[in-house]
């Protein structure tokens, strides 16, 4: 059980007391502090630049409204069909033969998935969206006028008929890789 000590009668009073004696002693700091405060707003102006005014915006017509777009597929067209009749150029063979069922798919679509051979000539399976496709070397697939030169029983090896940084059409090899299943 707690036993309670009875608080003399002065105690309170002390305590007031002292707590009184504090607030006057940070009322006359505080007052030095505005003094203070005051004197510093009077002796310090600030030195603002003025900021420049906007410039005026004067618009333009756009006049090229009516020039031909320089990535329409028109202008692009224009260009292929001159290429094409440049003799020996590497693009007039492509564009002057019949297209195959595979150039309408990329190659990155492709997935060879087997290799057979008949009659002593190799073939390679192509699977396209599902369905399965039988090539041999001569064959044209990809988006590239892409040719089949070999074919082995892990690959088929092809060459690709593309633009290089110049401009200028050139031949490159690519693989297709043969894609095991996953079990």
């Amino acid at each position: 059980m707690l036993s309670r000590t009875p608080v003399p009668a002065r105690w309170p009073a002390a305590c007031g007391l002292l707590v009184a004696a504090l607030l006057a002693g940070c009322t006359a700091d505080h007052d030095q502090l505005r003094q203070w405060m005051e004197q510093q707003r009077r002796e310090i102006t600030p030195s603002v630049t003025p900021l420049q005014p906007p410039t005026k915006f004067n618009p333009e017509p756009y006049s090229q409204s009516q020039a031909i777009e320089p990535f329409s597929t028109q202008k692009l067209s224009v260009a292929l069909k001159q290429e094409a009749r440049a003799p020996n150029s590497l693009l007039s063979r492509q564009l002057n033969r019949r297209k195959e069922p595979l150039e309408a798919f990329p190659l990155d679509s492709m997935a060879m998935v087997g290799s057979v051979t008949k009659q002593g000539r190799p073939y390679a399976l192509l699977r396209v969206d599902a369905l399965l496709y039988q090539v041999r070397v001569g064959d044209h697939i990809g988006q590239n006028y892409g040719e089949i030169t070999a074919i082995s029983e892990t690959e088929i090896t092809l060459k690709e008929t593309v633009q290089d940084a110049a401009g200028e059409w050139i031949e490159r090899p690519a693989t297709l890789q043969l894609q095991e299943r996953a079990r």
